[in-house]
């Protein structure tokens, strides 16, 4: 029986996965086909260096298209994943990418308006909002979410600040080519795309959270029954207002674990009194799911 419900989980899984792949080749070709090859503004990383290669290229008696670029420039990334993140993490990934590229040929191309500034900054919302949603489903969309996702593990920094540095070169080399006005739209579009998928991917962001209470064992039994988080536990606490013994406990949760927090609280001590603070960087041992 419980083998059953396994494969159904899992196939619920793969499912919304694959719905999410194709989600994102949607917004990515939207952002693309309607907004940044009409407004002439690059995108962030494999796709924005897809997009300047096609353009020097664009004259050359063999122009090769945005699109194959995107899928050629994207297989040693595959292999990346392939062996550094999880095989099953890497096939929804070539889907992703698969699916984006197709779809980026299928489109056609649509002038819905000709100011550069809204076309980087409607791009920007878009494909960030794709990007993120995609990653939030333990997904790729190919290119610097590949090496985001592997320099996050050995650095902590957040998926878009990643995204942001490494497209630095992005910017440079439209402003060399192509004029330094296009890159500044392009640099705005790159900070928004960033931006968006910082707040949709919010599983990297942590959260210190203190818990003031008179009910340790009950809170702190519901929230590693709810959530794997290890805490520390200070007895001996006083209460100022009442002079009751109080225990502080610690923990530090991620900022898409609010929601589990919250419900644990609830179902535990609903009187606790909870500080919930940014974590600027963690030193030690944090719990993350392995993507597979």
């Amino acid at each position: 029986m419980f083998t059953d419900i396994d494969r159904m989980m899992r196939r619920h899984s793969n499912l919304s996965k694959l719905t999410m792949a194709f989600f994102y080749a949607i917004a990515v070709s939207v952002a693309l086909n309607f907004f940044w090859t009409p407004g002439k503004i690059y995108s962030s990383g494999i796709t924005g260096a897809a997009q300047v290669i096609a353009s020097i290229t664009a004259k050359s008696p063999i122009p090769i298209t945005t699109p194959i670029l995107y899928f050629g420039l994207n297989i040693p990334l595959f292999i990346l994943a392939w062996f550094k993140i999880g095989h099953h993490f890497t096939f929804f990934t070539f889907v992703a990418v698969l699916l984006s590229t197709i779809m980026m040929h299928l489109m056609p191309s649509i002038h819905i308006t000709f100011d550069p500034i809204i076309c980087a900054i409607f791009g920007g919302l878009i494909n960030g909002f794709g990007t993120g949603m995609a990653l939030k489903n333990d997904i790729s969309t190919g290119g610097l979410d590949i090496i985001g996702i592997v320099l996050r593990k050995k650095t902590g920094r957040s998926m878009g600040t990643i995204n942001i540095f490494f497209n630095l070169i992005i910017i440079a080399a439209a402003g060399f080519v192509f004029g330094w006005v296009h890159a500044l739209y392009s640099a705005i579009g790159i900070f928004i795309n960033g931006q968006v998928i910082d707040m949709v991917y919010t599983s990297h962001q942590k959260l210190q959270v203190m818990i003031v209470t008179n009910q340790p064992k009950l809170v702190v039994n519901e929230i590693q029954r709810s959530m794997r988080r290890g805490i520390t536990i200070v007895h001996d606490a006083e209460g100022a207002f009442k002079h009751e013994e109080k225990t502080i406990l610690f923990t530090i949760i991620s900022r898409y674990e609010m929601h589990d927090l919250e419900e644990a609280m609830r179902a535990s001590d609903p009187y606790a009194f909870v500080s919930i603070t940014e974590s600027f960087k963690i030193l030690g041992h944090f719990y993350e799911p392995k993507v597979e």
